[in-house]
Formats: structure tokens, C-alpha cells, sequence
């Protein structure tokens, strides 16, 4: 058995790095969240994002830029403007996340048999 487990982790080492560095990370998800949300400038998502750090969002920012997640939208303005929006995998995790919290809502119920 833990051989099989083994094999699944090592064939699929990226996919499963992205997913713990993403999912794994309550930054990430409050990132994602907020951008699905319509909070697309990084000045914005900081006020937003309760805690988290300039240095911080731009890593996560980065981050999910490079894992194809968030798209960067670079505007050549005095000053400059920069926003993020979701890609199609993006959404499809934001699908995902909410199905979680769903599920976590459902279970935390008290159960009436």
C-alpha cells in the first residue's frame, strides 16, 4: 500500500506541490477568493486580506500567476496600474474551495435523525 502511495506522489510530485502550496496556504485561498470577488488591485486585495503583508501578497500573487491561477494585467499609466483576474483554472478552484466549505458547513451541522 505504501508503495502505490509512493508511486501516485512521485508521478504527480508538481501537481501535488501546487495544491498544498495553494490550498495549503490560507493566504492563497483569501487571494483567490477575493480576486473571484472582484478585488483586483494589489492596493485593494492588502485592505481586503485582513493580515496579510504587502511582501506577502506580492509572493502569493507571484505565486499563483506562475501556477496559471490568477492572470496579470499590466497597464503603462502614470503611475502604473496592475491588476489580476482569475484564469478558467482559477474559477474552477474557487468551484472547488466553495464545494469544501460547503462540505465543512454540512458536516459541522448537528445531525436530526
Amino acid at each position: 500500500m505504501k508503495t502505490e502511495k509512493k508511486k501516485l506522489r512521485a508521478g504527480n510530485a508538481g501537481a501535488y506541490r501546487k495544491l498544498e502550496d495553494v490550498v495549503g496556504c490560507k493566504w492563497s485561498v483569501s487571494v483567490l477568493l477575493s480576486v473571484g470577488e472582484g478585488i483586483n488591485r494589489p492596493g485593494a486585495l492588502e485592505r481586503h486580506i485582513e493580515g496579510i503583508s504587502t511582501k506577502v501578497l506580492s509572493e502569493r500573487l507571484r505565486k499563483l500567476t506562475s501556477y496559471g491561477l490568477l492572470e496579470k494585467h499590466s497597464f503603462p499609466e502614470v503611475p502604473p496600474r496592475t491588476e489580476y483576474s482569475l484564469t478558467d483554472s482559477g474559477r474552477k478552484l474557487i468551484r472547488i474551495i466553495q464545494q469544501i466549505h460547503a462540505l465543512d458547513t454540512e458536516i459541522g451541522r448537528p445531525q436530526t435523525r
